[in-house]
C-alpha cells in the first residue's frame, strides 16, 4: 500500500506518532486509514522547542541528512486510548489523531507511568490480554479478512532534532550551544486488530 509522510508531536511526557496509509481503491479499500501510536517521551530524547526557536537554521528549506542513526525500537501496543478522553493525556491528541478515532494505541508500561502522574484512567481501554494476543497469528499469516490478528506497522523518522551541539571558542572558557544534532530512527509497532481488514498492508510481500 502507498504511504504518506508521518508526523510526531510531543507535549510534556507524551509522544504521538501519526501515520496515514493510502488505500488501494481497486481492492475495495477506503481512501486512507489513520493510525496513532502514543508513548512516553523520555527526558533528553528530543531537544526543547524553545532551543529550536533560538537556534535558527541558516537554510530552513534545505533537505537534511541525519548525522546519527539510532537503533531500531520495537513496541508492543497493548492498550487502546479513548479518543473522547484523550485531551486529559495531551491537548494535541484531538487534532493529531482526529482521523484515527478507533485506532489509537499505547503500552501498559507507559500507562502505568501516566497514571502515577495523575492522568485519569478513563483515557485508557484494555485490549485483549497480552497472553491472548500471543496466541493470535500475525495478520500476514491470516487468510480470512474478518478474523482478529496482530498487526505490525513500521515507521521511520528520517530526520529529527535529537540533541544540541556544543562548540568551543578561544574566547569562551566553557562550551556553548551552537547548533542542533539530527538523528534518524526506525520504529516497529505491533498491535491487536479485531479483523485483518484493518491491516491489509500485511499482505504486501
Amino acid at each position: 500500500m502507498n504511504q504518506v509522510p508521518k508526523g510526531v508531536v510531543s507535549f510534556k511526557d507524551v509522544k504521538i506518532f501519526r501515520a496515514l496509509i493510502l488505500g488501494e481503491l481497486e481492492k475495495g479499500q477506503s481512501q486512507f486509514q489513520a493510525l496513532c501510536f502514543i508513548t512516553r517521551l523520555h527526558h533528553n530524547e528530543i531537544i526543547p522547542s524553545e532551543a529550536m526557536a533560538k537556534l535558527r537554521q541558516k537554510n530552513p528549506r534545505a533537505v537534511r541528512q541525519a548525522e546519527e542513526v539510532r537503533g531500531p525500537e520495537q513496541m508492543h501496543m497493548d492498550i487502546a486510548v479513548n479518543f473522547s478522553q484523550g485531551a486529559l493525556l495531551s491537548p494535541h491528541l484531538r487534532n493529531v489523531c482526529a482521523e484515527a478515532v478507533d485506532a489509537i494505541y499505547t503500552r501498559q508500561e507507559d500507562v502505568r507511568f501516566w497514571l502515577e502522574q495523575g492522568v485519569d484512567g478513563s483515557v485508557f481501554e484494555a485490549l485483549p490480554k497480552a497472553s491472548e494476543q500471543v496466541l493470535l497469528p500475525r495478520c500476514g499469516q491470516v487468510g480470512d479478512r474478518g478474523k482478529p490478528c496482530v498487526c505490525r506497522y513500521g515507521l521511520s523518522l528520517a530526520w529529527y532534532p535529537c540533541m544540541l551541539k556544543y562548540c568551543h571558542g578561544r574566547d569562551r572558557p566553557a562550551p556553548y550551544k551552537c547548533g542542533i544534532r539530527s538523528c534518524r530512527k526506525n520504529y516497529s509497532f505491533d498491535f491487536y486488530v479485531p479483523q485483518k481488514q484493518l491491516c491489509l498492508w500485511d499482505e504486501d510481500p
